[in-house]
């Protein structure tokens, strides 16, 4: 396979494509497979014909569910290709992704709604120092100029968008562009290269307006330049290129080019801005901190495929891996078992990869996703790979049949291998299995897969809420436990003083016993028995909040034992606790949401009509037109938060919440919990 040193020769290089839900993406890599030779006709997503998005899932809803990889060869070159989901419920895959890419295409519409969508990308690029272009895509579909949707795209972005192309119209249609670095104008050809041709006289103004646009941007990173253009001096064009080269790797500047991926337009000259331009394999591992390695390997993605095993994706940044080699990773030592090259879903079998190959390594059961693998036993590395973001939806999940019930938390754990943003919970108290993701198609993209894959239908619903109960009332009352049945009886005598305790106080034991009433050795038992007995109250939540003092009590010389007061501990709460006024008690979080400022209003209607309270509402910080709301709101409120947040924020929106205190729960809501609660105990 290629091998590259960063100094010249063959390079190998891995690209992401990144972008809004519905920017083109998938399109893109599709167009970018023909337009290299690699697929003889252009796929549509519509047809559900591409290379990418070949799962079932991705078909059956018409979207990328997770990022699919292509390695090509162009120019001498060899490039993989990352085609990441868009959908912020699928964002984690692309983080993971873009941990050891040398760049990102940020695939974008000429649509200013899509701003707040294309923030959320170029913030992740831009905090870990990625480097990338913005590739603008459907160019032939808008009717705005580019002079005008640059501005608006622009507070997406903390580093200049750089105009690398302007488009030439003909009768209100995109017929070409103008590459404002080479001075050259282009005529489309309908899946196909396009023509160089001269530049069009009346675009000759807008051409020199943009070119020096362009080369004052530059310029702010480079004094001698801007020398140049102060005194109206034309730059040599290997200048300009240097300059467009070294700014984008330093992540000084976003690269804007523009095209058509549905109709191919635009494809050759993205291809080769990547040739030309993109960081090497050299500038990866510099990024990353791996210089001095004499091999590494990071998996960015792991996938069970249905007959073949575990496949683990890895970019190699230094050394040279072979089939059957040992290598060692942050749980040991294992040994590859197969190497392979993907295209789409298609993996097949590959030579020995080097310093920038991205291939599959098979059969690595203990290697997880954002591992780094060296062939040295001693030489660990270790690669900070991006953590998934709080879980906002949970299904409680179970087997529809009985002789799956086993297999399914096993098969759940190779959907959590595959997407590492999905976590199972197994509540003991509640006596469940919640699953949780990032939204709702996320969670039933992982049923329908654990589905296919695996053969397990798992039937969901709704997660149940830890609600609580608490008194209101303090009273005194006798537990006695007395049983005679041949030899040794059973005896425990106790009094007990029950009272309520302030929000929070949890649960208080104490005794005041005097004179031996109840021997010092059973007094332990007794505080056990109330103990359990709180564990369901009697309106069937456990109890909290609750001070128990023993105060007096009788024994037995013969019969009396821990048993016997541990149960008459428990009897007097039994029969107490009715009696102190129980009243249900409701989580209560915390919940701090981030949204785009223009939906604001609409999330400060959101809150009160699901029972919540606004602490308040500020700007987010570090990020230009977004607020950041916080408020209270029950936990049975924000179960499908995410649905109503995502869909005033055309999917962008999203929260966090963490559990702040109980609130009493009275009326019409309280007497709904408690029916429902009683016919599932029946």
């Amino acid at each position: 396979m290629a091998q590259s040193d960063g100094q010249g020769g063959r390079n190998s290089r891995c690209i992401a494509l990144v972008g809004p839900y519905l920017s083109g993406k998938t399109t893109l890599l599709e167009a970018i497979l023909a337009r290299s030779g690699n697929v003889t006709r252009q796929g549509k997503t519509t047809e559900g014909t591409t290379i990418g998005d070949a799962s079932d899932e991705a078909r059956s809803h018409n979207m990328s569910v997770e990022l699919n990889a292509a390695t090509i060869d162009f120019l001498d070159d060899s490039y993989t290709f990352i085609d990441c989901p868009g959908s912020i419920e699928f964002r984690h895959e692309a983080n993971l992704a873009l941990t050891a890419c040398d760049a990102a295409i940020v695939v974008c519409e000429p649509d200013p709604k899509k701003v707040p969508a294309l923030q959320l990308i170029l913030k992740q690029l831009e905090t870990r120092n990625i480097p990338h272009f913005l590739f603008l895509n459907k160019i032939d579909a808008t009717e705005m100029h580019v002079r005008d949707i640059l501005p608006l795209l622009q507070p997406a972005s903390t580093k200049p968008l750089v105009l690398r192309q302007i488009p030439i119209w003909e009768n209100d249609i995109v017929s070409g562009f103008i590459d404002l670095a080479l001075e050259r104008a282009y005529i489309y050809r309908e899946h196909a290269p396009s023509e160089v041709a001269d530049l069009p006289k009346d675009h000759t103004d807008r051409e020199e307006e943009a070119r020096f646009n362009m080369l004052e941007h530059l310029a702010d990173y480079d004094d001698a330049l801007m020398e140049q253009l102060l005194e109206d001096i034309e730059p040599p064009r290997d200048r300009v290129f240097d300059d467009l080269t070294s700014e984008l790797r330093s992540g000084e500047i976003c690269p804007v080019l523009l095209g058509s991926a549905e109709h191919g337009n635009g494809i050759l000259r993205l291809l080769k801005a990547l040739r030309h331009e993109a960081p090497t394999i050299a500038d990866t591992v510099q990024r990353l901190g791996v210089s001095g390695a004499d091999s590494a390997a990071h998996i960015f993605k792991t996938f069970h495929t249905e007959h073949g095993g575990k496949l683990s994706f890895a970019r190699v940044l230094c050394g040279e891996f072979s089939d059957g080699a040992t290598v060692y990773g942050p749980n040991g030592d294992e040994r590859i078992s197969g190497i392979f090259t993907v295209l789409g879903q298609e993996p097949s079998k590959s030579g020995n990869p080097g310093a920038g190959d991205t291939v599959a390594f098979g059969r690595l059961e203990s290697t997880a996703t954002g591992d780094t693998l060296t062939l040295e036993k001693n030489a660990s590395i270790n690669i900070e790979a991006p953590r998934a973001r709080a879980p906002v939806y949970g299904l409680a999940i179970t087997a529809a049949e009985r002789k799956d019930e086993v297999k399914l938390t096993a098969a759940i754990g190779k959907i959590i291998e595959e997407d590492p943003s999905i976590s199972l919970e197994h509540n003991q108290e509640l006596g469940e299995m919640v699953l949780w993701g990032q939204g709702e198609m996320h969670l039933r993209i992982a049923l329908e897969r654990l589905h296919r894959k695996f053969g397990i239908n798992a039937q969901s619903g709704i997660r149940h809420i830890p609600y609580r109960e608490t008194i209101r009332k303090a009273v005194e009352i006798r537990g006695k436990h007395k049983k005679q049945s041949g030899g040794h009886g059973q005896f425990g005598d106790v009094v007990v003083d029950i009272k309520p305790l302030p929000r929070g106080s949890g649960f208080e034991f104490s005794d005041t016993i005097s004179g031996g009433v109840v021997p010092k050795q059973y007094i332990p038992s007794v505080a056990h028995g109330v103990e359990e007995h709180l564990a369901r109250g009697p309106l069937g939540f456990k109890v909290v909040d609750v001070a128990v003092c023993l105060k007096d009590g009788s024994y037995h010389s013969v019969d009396s034992s821990d048993q016997a007061f541990k149960m008459a501990g428990r009897l007097a709460m039994a029969e107490g606790l009715p009696q102190c006024q129980p009243v249900l008690l409701e989580p209560i979080m915390a919940v701090e949401i981030v949204v785009p400022s223009e939906a604001t209003a609409k999330v400060n209607a959101i809150i009160p009509s699901r029972r919540g309270q606004i602490l308040g509402f500020d700007t987010r910080p570090g990020w230009e037109g977004w607020d950041l709301v916080q408020a209270h709101m029950p936990e049975a409120e924000i179960s499908d938060l995410i649905v109503e947040l995502r869909s005033v924020t055309s999917g962008v929106g999203t929260f966090e919440a963490k559990f702040d205190h109980l609130s009493e729960l009275t009326g019409k809501l309280a007497e709904q919990v408690l029916t429902s609660h009683q016919k599932e105990a029946a």
